[in-house]
Parts: structure tokens; sequence; C-alpha cells
């Protein structure tokens, strides 16, 4: 069987909302009262990338590659989560198409923040901000998210083979 031109992945991630963490998505450090609590820095917006990804490749997801109960991936900066995994999208010779990851949250307002998110996902895949869509919106008040008890991101990415 002949290997795939184009591969569509699907990522999502839900992390609660507490104090005395820093509020880490997208790689930015947002100025907030509370964040998001995991083992890692919980950026959901980098595991959802990433999990899309994998997804895409059909190689799992973030916990058999990062598993949350290993000491070597306590306190991660999930940048790095994300750079592993581009490698080994390399690896199996695909780059990114394109991205459209959806952050969902109360507060804070994400807008100021989005711009930098992009360069971040763009500089960690080695793509351009053109392939990139960061958006965010509210949950209208409805379920954890809409109650300001945590932040979820979703992803969808087309990859391409390269070679």
């Amino acid at each position: 069987m002949s290997a795939l031109n184009y591969r569509i992945g699907y990522g999502e991630d839900i992390h609660k909302l507490v104090e005395g963490r820093p509020l880490i998505l997208g790689g930015v450090n947002i100025p907030f009262a509370k964040g998001l609590l995991g083992h890692s820095d919980a950026d959901v917006v980098f595991h959802a990338l990433s999990d899309a990804i994998l997804g895409a490749l059909a190689l799992g997801d973030i916990g058999k590659h990062c598993p949350d109960n290993a000491a070597w991936t306590e306190g991660m900066d999930s940048g790095k989560i994300v750079s592993k995994v581009g490698e080994m999208m390399k690896q199996k010779g695909y780059g990114v198409g394109n991205i459209d990851l959806s952050i969902a949250c109360e507060k804070p307002k994400l807008a100021p923040h989005i711009d930098e998110m992009r360069k971040n996902i763009a500089s960690l895949l080695e793509v351009s901000e053109e392939q990139v869509s960061v958006k965010a919106m509210t949950n209208e008040g409805m379920d954890a998210v809409g109650e300001g008890k945590a932040i979820r991101a979703t992803c969808v990415v087309l990859l391409k083979k390269e070679n």
C-alpha cells in the first residue's frame, strides 16, 4: 500500500483552572489569577496540537510518547512536546499543510495573545504563520469551561507528504 499524500488529524485537551499555577497557552505566559493544573505546564493549546499531529500520523496520543506519570515530563515545557511530535512528523515524510486551532475559555481575553501563539507554533514546527490559525471563544457560561473552571483547546491539522 502506498503512503497517503494527505492526512488529517484532530486533537483536543482540557485542563482545570487552579490558583498557584501560571497560565500558559500556546507557549505564552498570560497574566491571570489562575493557571492550568497538570503534570507538565498543562498548555492545552500545545497538547491539542500535538495530539492532532500524532492522530494524523496514526501514532497514538501524547500519553504514549510523553506519559503524565513519568518524572522526566513533570513540569515540562509543552513546546518540547510539539518539537518532538514535529520531528516524528518529518521522520514520516510529512509537513504541515495548515493548522486550525480553537481555544475555549471565559476569561482572560485571549485576543491580545493570539499572534504570539501563532508565532510560537510556526516556529516550533518550522512553518509559516500563514499556515497557523488560532481562534478564541467563550462557552457562553455553559459547562466547566463556561463556568470558568477549565480551558479547552481543539485542533485540526492537515499534513502533506513531502518526500
